[in-house]
């Protein structure tokens, strides 16, 4: 099969990790993936934050009812949207184009060999707030999601197969 379509149909969320740290280098490859991403006439409506310090990321595990692996992650990613980047389009497409380039940063995680999951920030408002003050993110920036990446427990888990073909529509609905 080809590799990248390998890559896509095998990742999964790992929400579990061992707490081994991640190296500099890999974390800046997967936010170059990120960047990398399609966006609507190429604004980039986007901002990333690399969290490596255990005390943020013990932080924002207790703070986040859905992130609480991220105490034993390795390091985080924050994807933060930029509505204000331009005067129409990033208010409208920010958040399908930060969409676009976290799926792009949980895919070059997987293909590392590291497990990573989608921790939803926005749009729930107690969510943003915790995030804003914990990485002192300016008021015109908006956290996404934050996206625990680290060693799997389980490196052997397998991904659930999610093909239904009830849900293709072939030329009409």
């Amino acid at each position: 099969m080809n590799t990248f379509i390998d890559m896509i149909l095998t990742r999964h969320s790992v929400r579990e990790f061992t707490g081994e740290i991640i190296q500099k280098e890999d974390l800046e490859t997967i936010v170059k993936a990120g960047m990398s991403a399609p966006s609507a006439v190429n604004i980039q409506p986007w901002a990333f934050i690399i969290i490596t310090e255990k005390k943020i990321l013990n932080s924002l595990c207790q703070n986040l009812p859905y992130a609480k692996m991220l105490d034993k992650a390795g390091a985080a990613i924050i994807v933060c949207g930029i509505p204000e980047k331009d005067d129409q389009i990033a208010q409208k497409f920010w958040v399908m184009d930060c969409s676009a380039a976290t799926e792009n940063i949980l895919l070059a995680a997987h293909s590392l060999s590291y497990g990573a999951v989608w921790t939803a920030v926005y749009p729930d408002e107690d969510r943003i707030k915790t995030v804003r003050e914990e990485c002192n993110i300016p008021n015109n920036i908006i956290p996404l999601n934050v996206i625990p990446i680290g060693i799997p427990v389980n490196r052997n888990a397998q991904p659930i197969d999610k093909y239904k073909s009830e849900n293709i529509h072939w030329n009409k609905w």
